[in-house]
Parts: structure tokens; C-alpha cells; sequence
């Protein structure tokens, strides 16, 4: 949009000199074009401060809280509210004035779905978007140590580094505007509340209540240290990889001090050079030495660690749709299901008019819903089949997965404590460290056998029985029960459906 200035304004062209009172203006990147009542177009050159985005998207390697869902679809891509994780992360920094290039860093193989979500995402936010892939995990610093050419291609002011797995509302807006107030080459730290108990899950910020400079920064203390905590969300100046090369040097001295010359010299040592993270080896540094401050949120921000946190990101994100995107969320009318709070329905689903949503659900690209079905607090991803009168609550229905009729699936909330303001979501691994499945602690409605993966299989042939860490898992023909632990997994029709239900 054209913004209207009231000021005069002179300039000169080669018709001529004009003066006039009113003067439309727009501003692109390092140019500015004037509009004189619609006669004269000038083109003036502008210092324009050039900004890019760094998200960071982790690889294959990580995220196995939040298996089976990562097997197939990079979890970054997994669709919260309704869109890919990190799409929310493009989205908030393309408001960004001068925000130039936003660049992905991972190590994830390139992959069809990967390149064709950054081909949509220039195409939806017009703006450039590229996957950088590292050749094996280098750290939050080291990955952006190893692209820092690419980075500062361009000569960008500022730069922002998002985490991938996590759900905000991104105040990068604000958190630049405070940076340009602040002494030149300092660098800011999103930060949030937690209690004392959850924080120590979190780097740990101490900062000066006035100046919020950072004096001191601990990532994850064994005993309290601040409940004010690291949001994954940075802005850096370039002169942040001066810090970062001092930490690359000093571990090439470590490597080459030691004794052992194949983990001094050898290739492995070499590169477990570059692995660097901000958080222990940088932050904890620069702290208390006035280039560090801390910018505290108060607005919405969870982890995205595991299928239940996954839900209440969702929830999250459709709650914030009523300010920034109302569109998405569906209304009651006539011929439409029955909606009770925030649902985003895609346009491509089938929802009968009998169904029942809400709140807190998302329902996928081909999705069938059935008459009188029920559905709360869930994800109904891609190609589902929900059935007449199923209930899902509280889990995530695996893509092309069929509920038969009368089933139901439910899972328990994972939310934070409501009684606690400052509690965090906590993400319940999957797997206990002898690399066995949790035990569960709940059994609905099904029919079982004692037996182990190591056993022989009952006769009875009424049950299809899936294996996972010596675990049993059980589908019945239209009424599918589960014996489950916290987020694991239960054959559905032809995918998998995620349910989330506290370890014992």
C-alpha cells in the first residue's frame, strides 16, 4: 500500500522541477519511488538496513520424541493448525521490514517434499528461501559458522536464528526495534518465564532488571538458577561469528593438544570442530560483558518436542488466528458441522453436517468425517477416514488412516498446569534408556492375550498385533482400543495413529 505523505516535497526530473503538498510514497529494498499526483515518477536511493532469517531445522537424527510422525515427513514439515511447523517461523519473519533472504539449515537429505515446500513458501511470501544442508549436525553455531558466507551475502545488518521445533508468537518486529536501540554489535536473546522446577529444562538467563543486559546464562543447571529462560530465538549482527570462530579455534587447540592424534588430526576430530552451540559454548561467554540482552515475551511460546506438545502448539496457533488470520478458523451455518472454538477444516476436506469439532482441531487435506462424529483436541492429518459416529479426543490420526464406526481413540491431555502461569508443556519421551518402550498404564476396551514379542502368538486370530520395543499394540476390525504408553504409536487402518497418554 501506498502510504500518503503530508509534508511538501521538491524534487527533480528531466521534465522539470515540481513542488508539491502531497506525495505518495512506497518503499522497496534500498529504493524508494515517489508518485506526484500521478505525474511524476522519481526513483531516490535509500540506506535501507538489510535483514535475514537463519531457522534452524535440525535432521533425521533428531527429534525421536516425536516418532513415529518424523519416519516419513521431516518433522519441521509436520502441519500444525494446519501448516507446516516452520511455515509459521517464514511467516513471522516475511513481516520483517527489509527482510531479504530466509535461509533453512539442517541436515536432512533434499528430498521432493523438502524442495517443494520451499518452492511454495517463495512463492506464497514472495520472498527467497533456501535449504542449506549441512553434511552432518554441527550444532546451533556450527551450522551457522560453516553458511556464514551465505549468511552475510548481501552485507545484512542483522540476522535472526529461529529454532525449528518450537511455537510462538515471533515478536522479531520488536525485538529489532529494541536492538537498534542498544549499543552497536550486541546481540538479543528471546526469553519467557518457566517455573522453577521446568526451568531447569531450559538455558537459564540472568539479566539486569533495567538494562536487560544478560550477566549470566547456564543452559540447563542442575540446580536453580533463574526462572527467566531461552526461547530459541535470536538476533545477531555479523560480528557474532568472530565469537563464533574464537570457540572453532580453541577447539582445533584442544584437537591438536591432545595425545590421541586420531581424535587430534584425524577427520572425525576435525570436524567435531565445527560443532558448536550457542547456548553452552557462546552465550555463557558473552555474558555479563554488555553484548548480550534478553528481550522477554509475553506472549504464547511452547516446544514442539513430542506428538502432545504438537496438539497444544496447535492450540496455541488457532488461538492466535482470531488477531492474525480469522479466515482460517471454521463458523458455525447451515449444511456445516457443529464448530465449538478454534477449527481449521482445509478446504480440500468432507465434514458431514452431523459431525461434532472443537475445540482445539485440525483437520487435513482430503480428509472424510463422518455423520456424528466427534472429534476434540486432535490432528486429523491427510487421506484420513473417519467413520459414522467415531470419537477421537486428545491424539493425532496418522495420514490415510481409516477409525471405524463406534471406535474411539483417546488420549490425555499433556497440557501445562493451569493452576501455574509460568508452566511449560512437558514432552514425555518415548522410549526409556535401555531403548524399551515406557509402560503404559491404561487399557480401553480391548481384547488381549498375555504374550511378548519373544513369545508364541495366540491362536486367536481376532486381533492384528503390531510389535514396537516389546510392547503389544491391537487393532480390531471397527472398534480399534489401544494399551499405550506417553505418545506411542497404534495401527490404524493403513497409518498409524499417534496418541498421547501419560507414563506410569
Amino acid at each position: 500500500m501506498f502510504s500518503e505523505c503530508r509534508n511538501r516535497f521538491t524534487f527533480d526530473c528531466k521534465e522539470g522541477r515540481a513542488t508539491s503538498s502531497r506525495v505518495y510514497v512506497r518503499t522497496f529494498h534500498r529504493l524508494c519511488v515517489c508518485v506526484c499526483l500521478g505525474r511524476f515518477l522519481v526513483f531516490c536511493t535509500m540506506a535501507m538496513d538489510m535483514v535475514k532469517s537463519v531457522i534452524l531445522i535440525g535432521g533425521s537424527q533428531k527429534g525421536t520424541r516425536f516418532r513415529p510422525l518424523s519416519l516419513d515427513l521431516p518433522k519441521p514439515l509436520f502441519p500444525v493448525a494446519g501448516f507446516p511447523i516452520i511455515q509459521h517461523h517464514i511467516e513471522a519473519c516475511s513481516k520483517v521490514p527489509e527482510m531479504k533472504e530466509i535461509l533453512l539449515i539442517g541436515f536432512f537429505q533434499p528430498s521432493d517434499v523438502l524442495n517443494q515446500f520451499v518452492s511454495n513458501a517463495q512463492q506464497q511470501f514472495r520472498i527467497s528461501v533456501r535449504y542449506l544442508q549441512e553434511y552432518s549436525g554441527l550444532g546451533t553455531g556450527g551450522g551457522l559458522y560453516h553458511f556464514r558466507d551465505q549468511i552475510m551475502a548481501g552485507n545484512p545488518k542483522w540476522f535472526f536464528v529461529l529454532n525449528g521445533d518450537v511455537c510462538a508468537d515471533f515478536p522479531l518486529v520488536e525485538m529489532l526495534k529494541a536492538a537498534e536501540n542498544r549499543p552497536p554489535d550486541t546481540f538479543s536473546i528471546l526469553c519467557t518465564n518457566a517455573n522453577r522446577k521446568q526451568s531447569l529444562n531450559y538455558g537459564c538467563i540472568v539479566a539486569n532488571a533495567h538494562s536487560k543486559e544478560v550477566l549470566h546464562y547456564v543452559e540447563k543447571p542442575s540446580t536453580f538458577v533463574s526462572e527467566l529462560i531461552n526461547c530459541g530465538v535470536y538476533l545477531f549482527t555479523p560480528k557474532i561469528f568472530e565469537d563464533i570462530a574464537t570457540v572453532f579455534h580453541n577447539n582445533q587447540q584442544e584437537l591438536l593438544s591432545s595425545s590421541d592424534d586420531q581424535n587430534g588430526t584425524g577427520n572425525g576430530g576435525w570436524q567435531r570442530a565445527e560443532v558448536i552451540h550457542l547456548e553452552r559454548d557462546v552465550f555463557a561467554a558473552l555474558a555479563g560483558h554488555g553484548r548480550l540482552y534478553a528481550h522477554e515475551t509475553n506472549g504464547f511460546w511452547s516446544q514442539i518436542k513430542s506428538a502432545g506438545s504438537a496438539i497444544y502448539a496447535s492450540r496455541l496457533y488457532l488461538n492466535s488466528y482470531h488477531d492474525t488470520h480469522p479466515e482460517r478458523l471454521a463458523t458455525n451455518g447451515e449444511n456445516k458441522p457443529r464448530i465449538v472454538g478454534n477449527v481449521y477444516i482445509h478446504l480440500t476436506a468432507t465434514v458431514d453436517p452431523t459431525a461434532l469439532l472443537g475445540p482445539n482441531v485440525t483437520v487435513g487435506p482430503n480428509v472424510i468425517v463422518g455423520p456424528g462424529v466427534r472429534i476434540k483436541e486432535s490432528i486429523i492429518l491427510q487421506g484420513s477416514y473417519l467413520q459414522d459416529n467415531c470419537c477421537i479426543l486428545n491424539a493425532i490420526v496418522g495420514w490415510n488412516s481409516t477409525v471405524g464406526r463406534w471406535a474411539r481413540v483417546e488420549g490425555t491431555p499433556s497440557d501445562p498446569n493451569p493452576n501455574d502461569p509460568f508452566a511449560k508443556i512437558n514432552s514425555e519421551t518415548l522410549f526409556n534408556p535401555d531403548g524399551r518402550l515406557n509402560p503404559s498404564i491404561t487399557i480401553l476396551g480391548v481384547m488381549f492375550a498375555d504374550f511378548h514379542t519373544q513369545g508364541r502368538q495366540p491362536k486367536e486370530d481376532r486381533l492384528n498385533r503390531e510389535y514396537r520395543g516389546g510392547q503389544r499394540m491391537a487393532e480390531q476390525d471397527l472398534r480399534t482400543w489401544t494399551l499405550m504408553p506417553s505418545g506411542s504409536i497404534a495401527k490404524v487402518g493403513s497409518g498409524w495413529t499417534e496418541l498421547s497418554l501419560p507414563s506410569r
